[in-house]
């Protein structure tokens, strides 16, 4: 097997997705990087190689015989450089969100279809073993039909994460309801089988917009100054210049087949995990944890309180980051480029996660007033819907993943409380 070229746009933090990407003789290699810092740009030389094609504007990647890129770079810059590669024929892999409007999202996926591109979105919550669980449960009826979500997101390290850096400013991310949630929505989505369409959300900036240090990191990565030591909130130093997006929101969803759901986002908690609680006609199930040691829990007898579920289902987490989600991200694009077909995570689904979250930041900034989220344009979710083809044929299965296994988990592995 030949090693597919990829390129890379954006050295920072997600950047070690290009490191999983980078498997010479194995499959595909990185053999050109774009990013503003030229220190970035040495230090990729050492890890990809002396013979890394180098570049500070994208454009310049774009006759560099690439059979793909990845592009890693701020929320803002993916509308303009994704169109630029699906434009020229060269798939793309772009880290989530899609874009940081749903009219941005349209525009994307409009030139996917329009040029015959492939588009694939970093959506790598679709592999963490904790959500797989609690989907192949759903699926499996453990809690009969779905009919509400409600989903916590307790963002521990929010401070060093978000508030001292890009994503601090509306102008980057529209908001972090929109930025972080993204995942969230998408995995709601995912679970309930169905799309937010009207919303409303309240929130505001209640803790770190009281913090009057402030300092432009220009050449810093999140990695130079994140710290357990950045403790109580209220203690942080050196935020960034510019901070308009809330750290506190709440929202909620109605979902086209039915399901209500709700959001909740908080950035300045002393823990940093996700909790679900997925509500059925039969029962239901919520996780303790969605990284190594997590449980899934479901009861569906009636009683009063119980801490003990009528079932436990404990989560493996395997190795890589996020739960042994990435390498199978990358692993699914790689494939995705040489086989085309379906695949577990979904442009349309990116697309939809954005414009709930873009409507809530809307909702949230203008009273809490109920918003419409308008579906994507038929003929182009068909398109996606089909593999990315015109074909009427149906696609063929999603790939499957790095392990060699489905994405399920092993329902008959749970213990009866």
């Amino acid at each position: 097997m030949h090693d597919i070229r990829l390129g890379v746009v954006g050295l920072g933090v997600r950047s070690d997705l290009a490191g999983l990407a980078h498997r010479p003789g194995m499959g595909s290699r990185v053999v050109a990087c774009c990013d503003r810092d030229p220190a970035a740009l040495s230090r990729a030389r050492d890890r990809f190689g002396s013979d890394l094609v180098t570049a500070s504007d994208h454009r310049e990647l774009l006759h560099a015989d690439l059979d793909g890129v990845l592009v890693l770079t701020p929320d803002h810059t993916h509308e303009s450089i994704g169109l630029d590669f699906l434009r020229a024929g060269i798939p793309v892999f772009m880290e989530k969100p899609l874009a940081i409007t749903a009219e941005g999202c349209d525009r994307l996926l409009a030139a996917a279809r329009t040029h015959g591109t492939r588009l694939y979105v970093g959506h790598n919550m679709r592999h963490m073993p904790v959500v797989v669980a609690m989907r192949d449960l759903i699926v499996k009826g453990a809690i009969g039909q779905v009919k509400a979500i409600w989903c916590r997101h307790f963002v521990g390290h929010g401070g060093d994460f978000y508030f001292k850096d890009w994503h601090a400013d509306r102008r980057n991310t529209t908001s972090l309801l929109l930025q972080k949630g993204a995942h969230d929505i998408d995995v709601i989505h995912w679970l309930s089988q169905g799309y937010t369409r009207r919303v409303n959300a309240m929130g505001g900036l209640v803790v770190y917009g009281d913090i009057t240090s402030r300092r432009d990191r220009a050449g810093e990565r999140m990695t130079d100054w994140i710290s357990p030591d950045n403790w109580p909130p209220l203690s942080q130093r050196d935020l960034n210049p510019v901070i308009d997006v809330e750290d506190l929101s709440m929202m909620h969803m109605q979902l086209d087949n039915g399901v209500f759901a709700s959001y909740q986002q908080c950035h300045f908690t002393p823990d940093y995990w996700r909790n679900y609680t997925v509500i059925g006609t039969e029962g239901r199930l919520e996780n303790f944890g969605d990284g190594e040691g997590a449980v899934i829990k479901v009861w569906n007898r009636r009683s009063d309180y119980r801490a003990d579920a009528d079932i436990t289902l404990p989560v493996h987490t395997p190795q890589g980051t996020h739960g042994g989600a990435d390498p199978l991200l990358v692993q699914e694009f790689v494939q995705f480029i040489r086989e085309g077909g379906a695949t577990i995570t979904s442009p349309v689904a990116a697309r939809e996660a954005v414009a709930a979250g873009h409507a809530a930041s809307t909702s949230l900034r203008e009273g809490g007033r109920v918003v419409d989220v308008s579906p994507v344009d038929p003929a182009v979710a068909a398109y996606f819907e089909n593999g990315q083809t015109e074909s009427t044929s149906p696609p063929p299965p999603a790939q499957t993943p790095a392990n060699g296994k489905e994405p399920t988990a092993q329902v008959g592995d749970f213990t009866r409380m």
